[in-house]
């Protein structure tokens, strides 16, 4: 495209809040996050019913802060439901658009990203992107075995910021990102912990299907036995226990809120309880940390604590303890999802890197006899 300039908007869809972004290039012009009350998301029995709700919600939103949607050149969104996939930025397809419209593999709101982009997109005839969305896999081989037989783990990581922070760290220390290794944490209502080997995400706990350190919602690694003994209890349906791992579970279930400011608060005023629990959580945390130490030979350049936790200095205090000793702790609070969709789309709109092909082909399946 033979153009200097473009204006990109970026979507992000949560669990109950659309992020968007309006950016001309590399600056942001306007951002803002839409909440969606429980009221209004009860209605739809599955997620991906909400689309065209959350779809007139974003034009609502964009004509009330005078943006026209027809100015804009190109739309970027966030991702998820596709299969294993490479890391990069993918010019939305028809496969892709099929897999994020039906959830494919995962059920998360995320996958609204790419859909609204594509529909936007096709519409106003102008090019959608969908940039690393949660389904890229850079596992290496010995990440993916377990202990039972053709029973595999999954990278299903924050890929979009883990990535972003990554080459944002590197600019800061005049380094190439491929020439690191780091740990990166993204500690929000999901956490996820990866060890970044030379520009892959070589290992990392899996934010879909309840593995790595419990977080404010979601149970995290669960022993096996007693979850069998739960699944056959007859006391639950496996849509209550898929909720106990992915969005009932962690500080939620032991303290009923995953607010972490409710929580904190109710520790200063001296109980016990909650101490343990959100200690518990930060020791989690801390041992995932030190197997990503491991998975890197123990050469790690720095461990970098992005997402809304890093902001809790107590957290931050008393993790510190834990692993200060294995590398640097930097700290980049926030996250930076919503520029990440709009610099991926951006270096393809301007040449500087081809977009990728979702062909809908597991980067990896299963181990050959």
């Amino acid at each position: 495209m033979k153009k200097n300039s473009f204006k990109i908007l970026a979507i992000n869809p949560g669990s109950t809040s659309t992020k968007i972004g309006l950016f001309q290039d590399d600056n942001c012009l306007f951002k803002t996050t839409i909440t969606h009350t429980q009221e209004e998301l009860a209605p739809f029995k599955e997620i991906k019913a909400q689309k065209d709700f959350r779809l007139n919600t974003l034009l609502r939103v964009l004509k009330e802060n005078n943006v026209d949607i027809k100015e804009i050149d190109a739309f970027s969104g966030r991702g998820g439901g596709l299969v294993s996939c490479p890391s990069g930025t993918y010019k939305i397809n028809d496969k892709l658009y099929e897999h994020a419209s039906t959830m494919f593999t995962v059920k998360h709101p995320a996958a609204l990203g790419a859909t609204l982009a594509y529909e936007l997109g096709e519409k106003h005839q102008k090019p959608a992107f969908c940039v690393n969305p949660p389904d890229v896999d850079e596992f290496k081989i010995e990440a993916r075995i377990t202990g039972i037989k053709d029973l595999y783990r999954e990278s299903r990581i924050h890929a979009l910021n883990q990535k972003e922070i990554a080459n944002r760290y590197a600019k800061k220390v005049s380094k190439n990102y491929s020439d690191l290794n780091l740990i990166i944490c993204h500690l929000g209502g999901g956490i996820s912990i990866a060890a970044h080997n030379h520009g892959k995400m070589i290992d990392s706990n899996d934010i879909a299907n309840g593995d790595g350190p419990m977080t404010p919602n979601r149970s995290g690694f669960i022993p096996a036995k007693p979850l069998i003994k739960m699944c056959f209890s007859g006391k639950y349906t496996e849509k209550e226990l898929s909720a106990l791992v992915s969005k009932n579970g962690g500080l939620l279930a032991w303290l009923g809120t995953d607010d972490v400011k409710e929580i904190k608060t109710s520790i200063d005023n001296g109980n016990k309880r909650a101490k343990i629990i959100y200690d518990a959580m930060i020791y989690q945390i801390a041992k995932q940390i030190g197997a990503m130490y491991v998975a890197l030979k123990c050469n790690c350049s720095a461990i970098i604590l992005t997402g809304g936790l890093a902001n809790d200095n107590y957290l931050v205090k008393k993790l510190k303890k834990y692993v200060s000793k294995l590398a640097k702790i930097v700290i980049m609070t926030g996250e930076f999802e919503l520029e990440a969709l709009a610099s991926g789309a951006l270096r393809v709109l301007t040449n500087q890197e081809v977009p990728k092909i979702y062909t809908g082909i597991e980067v990896f399946k299963e181990l050959e006899e």
